[in-house]
């Protein structure tokens, strides 16, 4: 396994100057935010405009990755494939499939995505739209070579208040999808940060889901217990967006997941990919410096243990 980190935590920086100090660091790989360009999406990029992306400014990005003995582990688009407008669901899809595109010119194994979810449905009532959706997507990049992953985020949230805004964050979950989509080619982008804040066991469901697991997203996660006891599993409801209810996103080592045993067992599967830092921490945030003290913190932290 080898260290890398998704890219949009860094903001506006130019592409090769993170490349540049990712390579300094240590980091090997880099896991491109590919949102595009009008976006107001938090934890959001938008390093390559996959829109209007060519040949030639692949072989540019690939010429300074290969001086900085750097790979991109994946293409990363995550939003809503599912969305309730029709018009904005024909966007997200198609922007999807021009990351696809983007990956084949630069070689990149996968391009990572979530499901979402049609608010207006239950989460059951979503399957037999993402069944239709998501055979179609997955069609697309497998025709091209190309693997298509979901983090395993449950939204909370993001298209209403209290309510997942995916269908794709747990196992019970992970089973239904892959019955709706069998392909080999779809998969799962892990992340045990989410797992952890939603009190799921995140080291069991490796072994049954090891041949689904294509990129392994590095990020903790702190249950606080007396707000755990204050708030029950349903989480905080009253001024909801003000703080993190029971549990709040870390920097890896800062947290709950018990990364030795993690990286145990992710051996033991045979995952011998990416392990992509996904910076999340606010108290590592405000800052370039902030944002690349977390790094490096994290960063520190997991090449002891991997």
């Amino acid at each position: 396994m080898y260290l890398g980190f998704l890219t949009g935590c860094l903001g506006g920086i130019p592409l090769k100057e993170k490349a540049k100090w990712a390579s300094e660091e240590g980091f090997k790989a880099l896991e491109l935010s590919c949102w595009p360009r009008t976006n107001v999406r938090d934890y959001s990029g938008s390093e390559i405009d996959v829109a209007n992306f060519t040949k030639d400014d692949a072989d540019e990005i690939l010429k300074y990755f290969k001086e900085y003995g750097l790979t991109i582990s994946s293409i990363a688009y995550y939003d809503n494939n599912l969305d309730r407008d029709l018009k904005k669901r024909k966007f997200v899809n198609n922007h999807f499939k021009k990351c696809v595109d983007a990956a084949v010119l630069l070689g990149v194994p996968s391009v990572g995505t979530f499901i979402g979810r049609n608010i207006d449905k239950s989460i059951e009532d979503n399957f037999d739209e993402f069944e239709v959706v998501f055979k179609d997507l997955v069609a697309y990049a497998e025709s091209k070579g190309i693997k298509v992953m979901i983090e395993n985020c449950h939204m909370v949230g993001w298209q209403a208040p209290g309510q997942p805004g995916t269908i794709s964050f747990s196992p019970e979950l992970w089973r239904e999808m892959f019955k709706r989509v069998p392909s080999k080619n779809f998969g799962l982008n892990y992340d045990p940060s989410h797992l952890v804040g939603m009190l799921i066991d995140y080291i069991d469901p490796l072994t049954e889901f090891k041949d689904r697991i294509f990129h392994v997203h590095a990020k903790d996660t702190e249950v606080l217990k007396d707000k755990l006891k204050e708030y029950g599993v349903f989480n905080k409801q009253l001024n909801i967006n003000e703080g993190f209810g029971f549990w709040i996103p870390k920097m890896p080592g800062l947290g709950q997941v018990n990364w030795e045993k993690f990286f145990s067992k992710l051996h033991e599967v045979g995952y011998e990919g990416v392990v992509s830092i996904e910076h999340e921490d606010p108290n590592y945030e405000g800052s370039e410096e902030k944002v690349k003290e977390g790094l490096k913190l994290g960063i520190k932290y997991l090449e002891k243990l991997i």
